[in-house]
């Protein structure tokens, strides 16, 4: 019983954290129709300059160094634990979008390098290959979708991070309670040190 309410407690306090805050925003900037679009456990190449909100200041840019950047989608590699690489799932050869990234998925309230502690992160994205799949010989553009508001986005681009973020979090606390299970002992001894 107590394993039941420890691990409720512990998912409701993990879900709150997520949901409360903001959630990384998608904007496709350049829609492309394809066959195959980026999955998880895909080696990807992506073009990528990264921006703060805040004043505009460029911290980094793969097109500087006339180098994408290559990475499996899905690990979490890019930003360690922010799961940054998940919103750029789905994504066609050629496809542009900017990601817009607050402060909880990105580097929290740790400096790195010039990039001030709290900050929102702008990133604007450009697919340039999937390992294994084989390049389209033409980009073919798509009209991309815009809301009432005339922003572009879709529902499902749009709460894909979140997805990721709570799926990432629940996992969490479900190691967090396997811990909790594993440290008890099997002489019924109750634990009240928490």
């Amino acid at each position: 019983m107590r394993f039941i309410t420890l691990s409720i407690a512990a998912l409701a306090t993990v879900a709150s954290t997520v949901l409360a805050g903001e959630s990384v925003k998608i904007e496709v900037t350049r829609a492309v129709e394809c066959e195959r679009k980026s999955q998880k456990g895909d080696k990807i190449s992506v073009h990528y300059r990264g921006t703060l909100q805040s004043d505009g200041k460029q911290f980094d840019a793969s097109y500087d160094r006339g180098t994408p950047l290559d990475f499996v989608v899905g690990k979490g590699s890019v930003i360690k634990g922010s799961r940054w690489d998940d919103n750029l799932l789905d994504m066609c050869i050629g496809e542009k979008r900017t990601l817009t990234i607050p402060p909880e998925f990105g580097y929290g309230d740790r400096n790195m390098g010039p990039i001030p502690a709290g900050s929102t992160l702008i990133f604007e994205t450009e697919l340039m290959g999937i390992e294994g799949v084989k390049a389209p010989v033409s980009i073919v553009e798509k009209p991309i979708e815009t809301s009432s508001s005339g922003k572009a986005e879709s529902v499902a681009e749009k709460t894909e991070g979140v997805k990721a973020a709570v799926e990432s979090k629940i996992a969490e606390a479900i190691e967090a309670a396997k811990v909790v299970v594993a440290d008890t002992d099997d002489d019924a001894q109750e634990h009240n040190e928490l």
